[in-house]
This record gives structure tokens, C-alpha cells and sequence, in this order.
């Protein structure tokens, strides 16, 4: 690496803990100010760095810009591959991602279980928002009305005895998973399969993808099912941090 490259990271690296001064970064680099304040020129000149006040410099804009469109551009399914895998090593169980097209979701990856009784979904199939824990996940974030609107505009097909046939019925279970921050399918799309999915969330909190575990009847009833639910939410939890989501406590800071 270039000394010049080295410096000018280095002083990015010290302005990201907050504002410096003059002196305080020629310290830091371990070069007279007059080497120092001519780096700070030049990423000034290119907004990577900016003047506070006579004294200090701050991170400049052109980094939150490069930061925005590095954010953006990352694969939510490349990012989460692995994660899945995890998920699916540690329950056996079937691992669903899946992302919301028109009024249905669609599963763009799939990690199988490892017991002889399997489901036969694949990448690249439908599926009904209204039955199935990966569309409640989505949509239940959503701002009132938007989902409202949404919701209203739905035909609910019954799958299932199990199947929600309303909007009110769907917008009451959309109320439960946004409380609870995960959502069910029990048996509402399919008679012997029962579901958990979590949002996955990216750098401005949208849900733009959901994982889900899903387990046939005979292999684990609903509550073993819940016993999964935390490592569902961890799944989800360590993909959206990547994607640069940072979860917050209840009194708004992030944790």
C-alpha cells in the first residue's frame, strides 16, 4: 500500500471516532502539520473530508455517499447464503428466502432438510402473501395505510381449513406479527406443513426479504416449532446487520 493511500485512510479511520484537529491528526499520522494539512486538502477537494470550524474536520458527504450506494448494491441472497445454511444446520429443517413480487412472494433460495420427509417447493416459486409466515413477515412493517390498501386489494384463495379469507382477519394477524417481530403459517398454506419466517431488514429498515424454517407435522409439532423461533430471528438478525440494518431498543438507541 502507498504511503499516501496509508495516511489518508488512517486520518479517515481517526475522523470516523468524531472531529480532529490539525495537530491532533499529525500526531496521529506522525508527520509535521504541513504534510498533514496538505492530505487534508486533497480529501477535502474531494469531499471526503470537511471543515468544521477554523480548528476541526469531520468526515465529508462523499463518504456517506459511497457508504448509501455500497449498501445498496449488496445481494440480499448472496449475503444471506451462508446464514441459511447455518439456520438449517442447527434445526434440519427446511430454509426458505423468499422476497414480496406484485401481491405474491417468491423464494429465491432454499436450503433442504436433512430428513427423509422433504418439501417439494423450489427457487423460483409463488406463493399467496396471505398464508404464508415469509408474506406476513414482509408486509407487516409496512405503514398502516400502505398495508391497508395493500391488504384490501387481495382475492384470499382458501388453501387450507386454516387459511385466512378476509382483510380484516389478515390485517389483525398483520398487527400480531409486527408485535411479536416474527410471523406463522399454521398449516394455512398447505394441510401437513407449519411455518416460521422473520424479516430481513436493510439499511433503512425495510423489510425487503424473509427467512422462514418450515417443518412437516410428523416431524415437529407447533410447539417444537416454536422452540425455533429464536434462531429464526437470529438468522434474520445477522443478515439484515449485514445488509446494514442496526436494530434499536425500546428507547431508540441502537444496539
Amino acid at each position: 500500500m502507498s504511503q499516501s493511500l496509508e495516511r489518508g485512510l488512517t486520518v479517515l479511520t481517526a475522523l470516523a471516532a468524531g472531529p480532529q484537529t490539525l495537530d491532533q491528526l499529525a500526531q496521529r499520522l506522525g508527520v509535521h502539520k504541513s504534510t498533514a494539512m496538505r492530505l487534508l486538502r486533497t480529501l477535502e477537494s474531494g469531499r471526503f473530508v470537511r471543515r468544521e470550524d477554523v480548528h476541526h474536520y469531520r468526515l465529508g458527504s462523499a463518504l456517506f455517499d459511497l457508504a448509501h450506494q455500497a449498501l445498496e448494491d449488496l445481494d440480499v441472497r448472496g449475503v444471506a447464503r451462508p446464514h441459511l445454511v447455518a439456520l438449517g444446520e442447527i434445526s434440519g429443517h427446511t430454509v426458505h428466502l423468499a422476497t414480496l413480487e406484485d401481491d405474491q412472494v417468491v423464494y429465491i433460495d432454499k436450503v433442504d432438510s436433512r430428513h427423509p420427509v422433504r418439501m417439494y417447493s423450489r427457487i423460483g416459486r409463488r406463493a399467496p402473501v396471505h398464508c404464508t409466515a415469509v408474506g406476513k413477515a414482509l408486509l407487516a412493517d409496512w405503514p398502516t395505510q400502505q398495508r391497508r390498501r395493500f391488504v384490501e386489494q387481495l382475492s384470499y384463495p382458501k388453501m387450507t381449513a386454516n387459511t385466512i379469507d378476509s382483510a380484516e382477519r389478515f390485517l389483525t394477524e398483520l398487527d400480531r406479527v409486527r408485535a411479536q417481530g416474527y410471523a406463522v403459517d399454521r398449516s394455512e398454506h398447505e394441510d401437513f406443513i407449519h411455518c416460521v419466517g422473520a424479516p430481513i431488514r436493510n439499511h433503512r429498515g425495510e423489510a425487503v426479504a424473509a427467512v422462514s424454517l418450515s417443518v412437516p407435522k410428523v416431524l415437529l409439532d407447533f410447539d417444537g416449532l416454536m422452540g425455533l423461533v429464536d434462531d429464526v430471528l437470529r438468522a434474520a438478525g445477522e443478515v439484515s446487520a449485514e445488509l446494514g440494518w442496526q436494530q434499536k431498543n425500546p428507547k431508540g438507541k441502537e444496539v
